[in-house]
């Protein structure tokens, strides 16, 4: 029996893929490489293919023995989706329910999902808990709330048992072959590093008079290789006949936008040029979540929660590929 991973071929899916494997589980990759790298799923078959193409999904659920979905597939850039909601809507929530129908039609009834801090928009209190207020402050933190609800109502119609994964800020790297390529980059700790590189003039410190020690905003990062093994441990949960539930995936630590630089200084002995912008709106001064349930019912604990520990590993991938995948033979994609 094998795992699908729609999604697979992105920066945490691909992480969760390689987990898997040393798992030793099955797992089949469906992806469609406009924003995830071939070059990112090694030793499981890859199908290019779009979760919202229904006659590709009968293919697959007939090909391949699938037990269980894990499910990344979906558009995630916060600034873009204000741009393009319908697209975010199309694609995000079209895309997971004809997944869902097409599950429901093969009889396969697990699926961890790949859910966003995102749906707690601007919070009343930090720690961040489940059972805190959701209020969306963009389409893509929506379409994600949505697609938790759906999965609720899936579950009563058609038996889909489901686990949802609230990820605050993922970051680090598994080593120097398997990292994190966006185009365009929008996360804090990889552009730091790529102006490390002098692949970027500056970097662009969004607000330096917030209500925190430095002035600047603090976020809970959270290693990608925590992330992945999240991942593991909810699809055990649901193969031992678990209810379904939602977590919260963060270290309980935050850090300050002036530490994840100056730690990257210290870690590539580099120097990186600092220019102050104002501040975005929407950007809360501090986002830190609480794993408790994650610990209490998933067994999980974040093992690499270090800063140095995350930038460290973040950096030996983008050093030896300063290209991101693209830099390999045969492109990035």
């Amino acid at each position: 029996m094998a795992i699908l991973v729609t999604g697979g071929a992105g920066y945490i899916g691909s992480h969760t893929v390689r987990w898997l494997q040393e798992a030793g589980e099955e797992v089949v990759v469906l992806d469609h490489l406009r924003t995830g790298h071939r070059k990112a799923v090694q030793h499981s078959p890859l199908i290019e293919g779009d979760i919202r193409d229904r006659e590709e999904l009968d293919r697959l659920f007939q090909t391949y023995s699938i037990e269980a979905v894990i499910h990344f597939a979906a558009s995630s850039l916060v600034g873009e989706s204000t741009q393009r909601p319908l697209d975010y809507y199309d694609n995000n929530i079209n895309g997971t329910r004809t997944l869902l129908a097409a599950m429901a039609d093969h009889g396969v009834d697990r699926i961890v999902f790949s859910s966003t801090a995102a749906v707690y928009g601007e919070p009343k209190r930090v720690p961040i808990l489940e059972t805190d207020s959701t209020a969306p402050a963009s389409p893509y933190g929506e379409t994600k709330w949505a697609i938790e609800h759906m999965l609720g109502w899936a579950e009563q119609a058609h038996g889909i048992r489901f686990v949802c994964l609230r990820y605050f800020n993922a970051a680090g790297a598994w080593d120097r072959d398997l990292g994190e390529d966006h185009d365009p980059e929008t996360h804090l700790v990889p552009l730091v590093l790529k102006t490390a590189l002098g692949q970027r003039e500056t970097i662009t410190v969004f607000g330096d008079d917030y209500p925190t020690p430095d002035g600047t905003c603090i976020r809970d990062y959270v290693h990608v290789k925590d992330l992945a093994h999240a991942h593991a441990l909810a699809l055990k949960r649901l193969r031992e006949g678990g209810a379904s539930g939602i977590y919260n995936l963060g270290s309980g630590t935050g850090f300050s936008v002036r530490q994840v630089i100056e730690e990257a200084e210290r870690v590539t002995g580099r120097t990186i040029t600092v220019t102050s912008g104002p501040r975005r709106a929407g950007d809360p001064a501090v986002l830190i979540a609480s794993h408790e349930r994650a610990r209490q019912e998933l067994g999980w604990e974040p093992t690499h929660t270090r800063l140095e520990t995350i930038i460290s590993s973040a950096w030996e991938w983008h050093y030896h590929h300063p290209d991101g995948f693209a830099d390999e033979k045969g492109g990035g994609k």
